[in-house]
């Protein structure tokens, strides 16, 4: 865009009536290349590039968008989205000193563009040899994605910011089979930064571990389901916590009325041994940035301490209308969103038990060791989540591998139930989508025990 374009909108845009005005720029390279049934199969590129401008009249948000960077049409969105409303008569303010931000480790950064499409091949059919350790492996996908984004932000308050941004990940999914049996696992690391993340990543070891749970759990049988005590495994465990607590803790569903926790800031919601942190400054990590999407710097932020419900995270809208300080958590999947506030890296916090601490507590129940994908409803926090590795709790002890459970609960009534929280915690990244698109995030918790919860099965 024109330098001098910014001003000029802003300007407009201030004198139309608007209480805050902000342009959001956008150029990302993304690129992916894909593997199946040993050979490569798919493989992508493409640029995108917008613009957004976001009027705010109070807490009412007027958004628009286009990739044309020309004055008249970035006049004409403004004007447009002005359209009926009071004009204030003229507005003229200065942008600060201009800050720049780069979300990755700048000094050991490989630049996918530099390396391109042929240096992930390898990595790849490493994945899938590592992975058909048994002819009972029907199937090996693989890919690697990466992605480099470069923004810019000004808005009516002065602020000029720009911030680049890249990340990189890594998947592998493993099908195993016998008869009309089918079972299948998954892993996919991913991390801010560029190709560097795929030379220290044990694509290898990930890949067999892979296909090692797919042939255990085809042999499995069928688990019987109840109301049970069950302890989560860690890592992508956190995606329960994430879709079904997380999300009614962003501002976006609590100024709607939509969250099980309006009204409840300083209020016990879980049991003392439970802390629930959102954190978008871990270096590294999948949904970390410098910045948010509204030019705020990213910081940790405590939701739950000790069992207490502490904060919300918060965008602009949010913080205004519910009288919160800003966290730094809007965001959005591109120029064609306005942003909102959405979670970055959610976790639950380590706590002292160790796993067998927590199986020895249990006569009668299901260890979900590693969970798979599920539905919930954010308004209410009603979750379904199936479980990929699962095996049964006998007498204090693991037992039996079993398959096809699923998790079914309501998350605000699970926080009371999580009882004990191990000290293992690990991350997972994953895709989250709301109102603002899909957003890259990281989910994580250590192993924890929840006393009871439905457990469905076949």
């Amino acid at each position: 865009m024109h330098p001098s374009l910014p001003k000029k909108i802003l300007d407009f845009c201030l004198e139309a009536g608007a209480d805050f005005a902000e342009i959001y720029e956008e150029e990302t390279r993304k690129t992916h290349l894909a593997l199946k049934d040993s050979e490569i199969e798919s493989a992508s590129a493409s640029i995108i590039y917008g613009i957004g401008i976001r009027m705010l009249y109070g807490t009412e948000v007027l958004y628009g968008f286009t990739s044309d960077d020309s004055e008249e049409v970035l006049m004409n969105i403004a004007k447009n989205l002005s359209i009926s409303k009071n004009k204030k008569g003229e507005a003229n303010f200065q942008f600060g000193k201009e800050q720049n931000y780069i979300s990755y480790i700048k000094d050991s950064f490989k630049d996918p563009r530099k390396f391109g499409q042929e240096y992930k091949k390898d990595f790849l059919f490493a994945a899938n040899s590592a992975a058909r350790i048994d002819s009972k492996i029907l199937q090996v996908e693989a890919s690697i994605a990466d992605a480099e984004q470069k923004i810019n932000i000004w808005n009516s308050e002065g602020l000029q910011v720009c911030d680049n941004r890249a990340r990189t990940r890594f998947s592998v999914n493993a099908t195993a089979g016998e008869n009309s049996e089918r079972a299948s696992a998954h892993e996919g690391p991913g991390a801010l930064g560029g190709l560097e993340f795929m030379d220290n990543l044990p694509v290898k070891e990930l890949s067999r571990s892979c296909a090692e749970r797919a042939l255990r759990m085809l042999k499995a049988p069928y688990v019987k389901g109840g109301q049970m005590p069950v302890i989560m495994g860690n890592a992508f465990g956190g995606v329960i916590f994430h879709e079904a607590c997380g999300h009614p803790l962003e501002t976006e569903s609590v100024r709607r009325q939509a969250s099980p926790f309006c009204g409840k800031l300083g209020e016990k919601v879980a049991q003392e041994v439970l802390s629930a942190i959102d954190d978008g400054t871990l270096s590294g990590a999948w949904g970390s940035l410098e910045i948010d999407d509204e030019g705020t710097p990213t910081q940790k932020t405590v939701l739950i301490e000790n069992g207490i419900l502490k904060n919300f995270l918060s965008d602009r809208v949010g913080a205004k209308e519910l009288g919160l300080p800003l966290t730094g958590s809007a965001r959005r999947e591109s120029y064609k969103y306005a942003p909102v506030s959405r979670m970055r890296n959610t976790f639950i916090a380590p706590g002292n038990s160790s796993l067998q601490d927590m199986l020895a507590t249990v006569d009668n129940g299901l260890y979900a060791a590693k969970m798979a994908g599920g539905s919930v409803n954010p308004a209410t926090g009603e979750f379904n989540f199936a479980v990929e590795e699962g095996y049964e709790i006998k007498n204090g002890k693991l037992g039996d591998a079993v398959r096809g459970a699923t998790l079914i609960g309501l998350g605000h009534e699970i926080l009371p139930k999580i009882s004990m929280v191990g000290s293992d915690l690990e991350l997972a990244a994953g895709m989250c989508g709301a109102s603002s698109g899909h957003v890259p995030v990281t989910v994580g918790q250590p192993s924890i025990k929840v006393d009871s919860i439905l457990v469905g099965g076949r």
